[in-house]
């Protein structure tokens, strides 16, 4: 959980948590002529009184080290609804109702049988929530393209900044040492296909494509994303690699 605050206030990048391994990115960033420019854009909506989510940007960059990313999932920004952002793409927190496109992700999950948990011994079943934080401590890079959206305005923080920070992320995680799993769902992810060129010569590197989990396109070709099996490969691909997976 996040505590009591669901929007940003204040625009203070240094102050924000990240990972050790993340830390030149980022601060390279924010120091450059597009942080700057970000900040400027930022600071003046803050000012203006916009309601901007989610109160940590950085999120995903902080429960998920550099060196522990083993499967990067791409989104496109953050849910724009009161309460929803958390920092983690896709992820809401524990308490708040899963959005349809997060119920489609766990639909497709419970397709699979990839090291997959053991069932509970207990009858006591807490049903599912929407918090993909265990994800993310396992190395998934649950990440947005833009780290912010104002409240009711989908796709509003994105082209202002953010993407020169999110592909330097990328990037870096494609000339890392170890094997990479990069899901693309839907064709704003897919349009950082391009820089997948970058893994040339580094360790195996695994790109799954299919469309967005959305209810609009989650069962439309060409690539309906139920039904997709990403989790599984994702799985079987790391395990032969001698990567340990994730317990989806």
């Amino acid at each position: 959980m996040l505590g009591q605050q669901q929007q940003l206030t204040r625009w203070e990048p240094a102050g924000w948590p990240v990972a050790d391994d993340w830390r030149p990115c980022v601060t390279a960033f924010f120091d450059g002529p597009s942080g700057v420019a970000l900040g400027r854009f930022m600071t003046g909506r803050i000012d203006d009184g916009a309601i901007i989510y989610p109160p940590q940007p950085l999120r995903a960059l902080q429960l998920t080290p550099r060196s522990g990313v083993q499967v990067l999932i791409l989104g496109q920004d953050p849910y724009h609804g009161a309460g929803q952002a958390n920092g983690l793409a896709f992820s809401v927190a524990a308490g708040v109702r899963v959005p349809p496109s997060l119920r489609n992700i766990h639909a497709e999950v419970d397709r699979g049988h990839v090291m997959r948990p053991e069932p509970p011994s207990t009858a006591c079943v807490p049903l599912r929530n929407g918090d993909l934080a265990a994800w993310a401590h396992q190395g998934v890079l649950l990440l947005n393209t833009a780290l912010t959206v104002e409240d009711g305005r989908p796709g509003s923080h994105s082209n202002v900044g953010w993407e020169v920070l999110t592909d330097e992320i990328i990037k870096l995680l494609l000339n890392c040492d170890s094997p990479l799993v990069c899901m693309l769902w839907g064709a704003h992810a897919q349009r950082k296909r391009g820089l997948m060129a970058h893994r040339v010569g580094k360790a195996p590197l695994l790109v799954l494509q299919a469309n967005h989990p959305s209810p609009l396109s989650a069962r439309r070709a060409p690539v309906p994303f139920l039904g997709c099996g990403h989790f599984d490969a994702a799985n079987s691909f790391l395990r032969a690699h001698g990567a340990p997976g994730i317990r989806w």
